[in-house]
This record gives structure tokens, C-alpha cells and sequence, in this order.
């Protein structure tokens, strides 16, 4: 016994005959009003998107802004070591500088050796932690050692 497909009711349908003063069937909607609610499904969707961006937008702005008064903050209490920190940037800008040149110096020397997996990983090895790490100091430095900015929307 071959087991007939079983039917569902159709939940509506869209007439799309060329008269669309043509009197419609019970149960069906009219396709200008379907694309209507579709519409405004999509802009209430695009309403809450752009509702939880502007939340997600304020709470970065708030975090950054907190984080920069306290930047300011410890500047105005420690200036001393605000102008040793410029100092020390300018000193390892310089330093870092130096050692790019090295690194872009080797790599042209050994170019031809990095098709091997094991000079290449010998080669981030040597040089890979050095640099992020000085990277690292250079951007605390240079972070403690910059000018106080006035806040956003504050006359200069």
C-alpha cells in the first residue's frame, strides 16, 4: 500500500493575476498588504538594531571616556613622571625604529630561507616577543606621556 503525501492547508496565498480589483478568496491575503507587514516587520527589526548599536555605541564612549579621565587624572597628580614617560617614549620610539630596521634588514638577507617552516618559526622566535613586548612599552609610555586632551565638545 503506497502511502499518499499528506496535504497541509494553505495558510494564504498571494493572488497574482493582473486585476487587482478582482474579488478575493476567503483565506487569502492581498499581496500589497503582505508586503506592507513585511515591510514594517523590517523596519521594527532595523529600529531595534540601530536601538542596540546606540547602546553598544555609548557603553565604548563611557569606557573610553572614564579611562581617558583617569589618564588625565594621573598626569595632573604625577606630572613629573608624565614628562619621564614622554621622555622615555621619544627614547624607545627611537629604539624600536632601530630594531625594525634590523628585523627588515635580516629578512631581506635570509628571504630565500623562510620557505622552510622551521627558519621561518626560528626567525618569529628571535624576533617576535622582542618586538611585541617593546610594543607594548612604547604604547604605555606614549599613552602616559601625551598631552591632556580637553573633553569632547569643550572650547579650545
Amino acid at each position: 500500500m503506497a502511502k499518499q503525501p499528506r496535504e497541509f492547508p494553505a495558510m494564504f496565498s498571494i493572488d497574482v493575476s493582473s486585476d487587482a480589483s478582482a474579488p478575493q478568496t476567503d483565506g487569502s491575503i492581498d499581496a500589497n498588504e503582505l508586503i506592507c507587514v513585511l515591510l514594517r516587520q523590517l523596519v521594527e527589526g532595523q529600529q531595534r538594531e540601530i536601538k542596540l548599536l546606540e547602546e553598544i555605541a555609548h557603553s565604548v564612549s563611557h569606557h573610553h571616556k572614564q579611562r581617558q579621565a583617569e589618564i588625565a587624572n594621573w598626569k595632573e597628580h604625577n606630572p613629573d613622571l608624565a614628562r619621564s614617560c614622554r621622555i622615555a617614549a621619544e627614547a624607545l620610539a627611537k629604539v624600536q625604529n632601530q630594531y625594525i630596521h634590523n628585523l627588515t634588514e635580516e629578512i631581506a638577507d635570509s628571504r630565500e630561507s623562510f620557505d622552510s617552516d622551521f627558519l621561518l618559526s626560528e626567525f618569529v622566535d628571535r624576533f617576535g616577543p622582542r618586538l611585541s613586548h617593546l610594543n607594548g612599552l612604547l604604547q604605555v609610555m606614549a599613552q602616559l606621556a601625551a598631552p591632556n586632551q580637553p573633553p569632547a565638545g569643550a572650547p579650545q
